[in-house]
């Protein structure tokens, strides 16, 4: 089948498992490693759920040869599984945690994409992590998530981002006003054109771009920092994410965007936003190979000097 299993293989084959699958990426390479992943987990005799509109794809493409695969939505399909295997890049982890929710399943990052920040393993060291999950040889890293709080329930069941919220003006119009305030008291006003609020997983992805600083994924903190500022002395900053975060909003335009990860929605500027700490965590599987500073270092190119 094109894979081996070391000789004294740890886990029981009789051990039933289910295995949810999760990718946005549609192409001919992944399709090819999706049906090589669904070869390997058939060997141990894995039950495979798919993510509905990937399981139509692959049923057109006769990917999905055995009858034991099923799909999965929004809404249904979850239980009872014991793993969440989110295929592709950093794009794909996020839309992954809207399924997971709250059953805090474990997620495993398989970056097949271009960055993969959020990814801790590779397709090319897929059979070597697959052995070390079935083997227990793994860990399991919390992260914390936001959640919003909206008058106007604005995300409904996906109220929540691993990486970042955000409060936007739109398209081109002029800058706007964030009256921000920390558990009710009054922190700064932002003449930006945006405010945005990371926690440490999504301190490496757009809150970087902003000027904030790399923080830990285990901390226990937001980075709070203002998209183009119009006062240049306003920096972000750290505070702790038990804190409540409020915010009121002043512009020409009545109009504004709010995001949460990749997920997005224009509102009036009277609707009430603060944020807090979600109750429940991301559950994200690292194996031995995985090394956050390493990924630090080769994602961010830190060093990348001839000198180095």
């Amino acid at each position: 089948m094109g894979f081996l299993l070391p000789i004294n293989f740890p886990f029981s084959i009789n051990k039933m498992m289910k295995i949810a699958i999760n990718s946005l990426s549609y192409s001919k390479e992944n399709i090819v490693f999706l049906k090589k992943l669904f070869e390997m987990l058939s060997y141990y005799k894995v039950e495979i759920i798919i993510e509905k509109k990937l399981f139509d794809i692959l049923s057109k493409e006769n990917v999905l040869a055995s009858k034991t695969i099923l799909s999965f939505d929004e809404e249904s399909g979850l239980n009872d599984v014991n793993f969440f295997f989110s295929i592709g890049g950093d794009g794909t982890l996020l839309d992954s945690i809207t399924f997971v929710r709250e059953k805090q399943i474990p997620i495993l990052g398989i970056n097949t994409g271009r960055l993969g920040f959020l990814a801790t393993t590779t397709k090319e060291n897929i059979e070597k992590t697959l052995i070390d999950i079935f083997a227990g040889n793994f860990n399991v890293e919390e992260r914390i998530l936001i959640r919003l709080n909206s008058d106007d329930n604005l995300f409904g069941k996906a109220n929540f981002a691993l990486n970042d919220f955000s409060i936007l003006k739109r398209d081109a119009s002029s800058m706007i006003v964030v009256h921000t305030y920390l558990n009710g008291e009054f922190l700064n006003s932002y003449w930006a054109d945006g405010i945005l609020v990371s926690t440490p997983t999504g301190s490496t992805a757009y809150s970087l771009s902003c000027g904030g600083p790399v923080v830990f994924p285990n901390s226990n903190n937001f980075v709070i920092s203002p998209v183009c500022p119009h006062n240049l002395n306003v920096r972000p900053i750290v505070v702790n994410a038990d804190s409540e975060i409020s915010f009121k909003i002043e512009g020409r335009s009545k109009n504004y965007q709010v995001t949460l990860d990749s997920r997005s929605k224009i509102v009036k500027n009277t609707v009430k936003l603060s944020i807090l700490k979600e109750n429940f965590t991301a559950k994200i599987i690292t194996t031995p190979e995985y090394n956050y500073l390493n990924t630090l270092r080769t994602k961010l190119s830190w060093g990348s000097d001839i000198r180095n």
